[in-house]
């Protein structure tokens, strides 16, 4: 063989290989994230020669494919499009999917390998191509609550089943129609996006668990105390200097109370009293002792810092790295950098009520075909283990106060101990407020945890707190659950 024939073979060989090693890695290692990428409109409009199956909650139907006799064939439809649109997203081949409808889009188009058998029986059968139904965990009655107690207010609550990681609310508001989104009409649907991306109150932003994160304020505190009981070296009884005001080392920043007052009468002031009252200057002065580091772990435990997959991914709830004493303090009482959507509070109080065990959060209950057969079930799965026992019991007592006869008594329900914390946070100086509460109940056996933050000050102005709107709309999400 000549040298240009020899020539001319490598590069032939070399071609051939790099088009092997490209298609595989597209094939294989990138399949999935083509697969989810919104942009993908072809397998959209080649997914609308199916059926799509429905999206289930409770039984209720939250989205279904309607005909439509058009060059689609079948189009989605969202019964009750503002109440569930930050779980099932929207679906459309203009402007691609969000939400479950993106994330479960393999099982609702009918294109998963556990589908394949089914789409052999059917071909042979001569059935018309259908989707697999997906159910998720939402529970209606809840979701309904929720929804009406959080209103016309900008913000987000969350309900977690904290045995079992089920999620049985999820709210943001405001909130928008995925009808709009889901109209054949392509120049309709970019012109309502638009629309809808240009709102600067972002109604596409689930606020339940992402988009532009609060700081969690006095909610955080919680976090803290939880740090400080598993250090060992803190009981709830451990006493801090009670000054009216505290200067952060090497600062000129002092921290003060909500009250602007000492936290009680004494000199020092208990970890479960500083808690009750909601104290900042004590929790400042603990979280300096304990250090950056503890808190960060303790957070991380609970899963700040970590993306979490609903299927769909939730935003990280981050503390920050590398502090200094003062910017530590601030810290202790949610401040500084610290970021939190509902979803990470919720998950912190189920944890919390469920004797120290994280169990992931999880948006699908089962997923069936079109025979009821079950494609794919989702059981509890144990994220981490947060607390011990012990810590677990004296925190919840700590909750316990705070609720009964504290700064958080705007959950308090007659008859069932409620576990909680509120938290008024600071965005900047003339800035409104994010208003929080975290909690559980039943306190003894919980059956939910609930988060809510409400932002811009609840529509208030600076005279609202975490325990004023926050606070009652948690008790609503709560009584929804135990009066069922």
């Amino acid at each position: 063989m000549n040298r240009e024939l020899k020539r001319v073979s490598f590069v032939v060989l070399a071609m051939f290989a790099a088009l092997f090693v490209s298609t595989t890695f597209i094939q294989v290692v990138q399949a999935d994230a083509l697969r989810l990428d919104p942009r993908n409109t072809r397998a959209l409009y080649d997914s609308y020669d199916t059926e799509r199956g429905p999206i289930l909650a409770g039984g209720t139907v939250i989205a279904q494919s309607v005909p439509t006799g058009d060059q689609y064939a079948f189009q989605r439809e969202y019964p009750q499009g503002e109440l569930y649109a930050p779980v099932t997203g929207y679906y459309n081949p203009t402007q691609g999917s969000a939400g479950i409808e993106q994330y479960m889009n393999d099982y609702l188009s009918g294109t998963s390998n556990t589908q394949f058998l089914d789409t052999i029986n059917r071909i042979v059968a001569g059935q018309a191509p259908k989707g697999a139904a997906v159910e998720v965990t939402i529970d209606p009655v809840v979701q309904q609550a929720a929804f009406d107690a959080l209103g016309d207010r900008q913000g987000g609550v969350v309900a977690i089943e904290p045995a079992t990681g089920r999620i049985l609310a999820m709210v943001s508001s405001p909130t928008y129609d995925p009808n709009v989104l889901a109209s054949h009409d392509s120049k309709a649907v970019v012109d309502a996006y638009a629309a809808l991306e240009d709102d600067p109150l972002k109604p596409l932003t689930n606020r339940a668990t992402s988009g532009d994160m609060n700081p969690p304020g006095s909610s955080f505190k919680v976090i803290v105390a939880a740090a400080a009981l598993e250090s060992g070296k803190y009981t709830p009884e451990s006493e801090f200097p009670n000054p009216v005001s505290f200067q952060l080392p090497g600062s000129t920043s002092e921290v003060f109370n909500w009250t602007r007052a000492a936290c009680g009468p004494g000199e020092t002031v208990t970890l479960k009293e500083a808690l009750r009252q909601s104290c900042n200057v004590p929790m400042a002065e603990l979280a300096i002792e304990l250090g950056d580091d503890a808190i960060r772990e303790q957070a991380e435990k609970f899963g700040f810092n970590s993306e979490i997959l609903l299927p769909f991914p939730s935003g990280k709830s981050s503390y920050p790295s590398d502090l200094d004493d003062a910017r530590t303090g601030l810290t202790g009482f949610g401040q500084y950098e610290v970021r939190a959507t509902p979803l990470q509070m919720a998950m912190t109080s189920a944890a919390i009520g469920n004797d120290g065990d994280l169990m992931a959060p999880n948006l699908i209950d089962r997923v069936t075909g079109r025979n009821l057969e079950v494609l794919q079930s989702f059981e509890p799965e144990l994220m981490s283990e947060t607390l011990d026992e012990e810590s677990c019991v004296q925190l919840t007592d700590m909750m316990i106060s705070a609720v009964s006869d504290g700064q958080s008594n705007g959950a308090r329900i007659e008859g069932v101990d409620v576990a909680g914390k509120t938290g008024t946070a600071q965005n900047g100086t003339g800035e409104p407020y994010s208003l929080w509460f975290t909690g559980f109940a039943p306190a003894e056996n919980p059956e939910v945890a609930v988060a809510v933050v409400v932002e811009n000050d609840g529509n208030l102005g600076h005279h609202s707190s975490g325990n004023i709107v926050a606070a009652p709309i948690a008790k609503k999400v709560i009584e929804a659950v135990l009066n069922k």
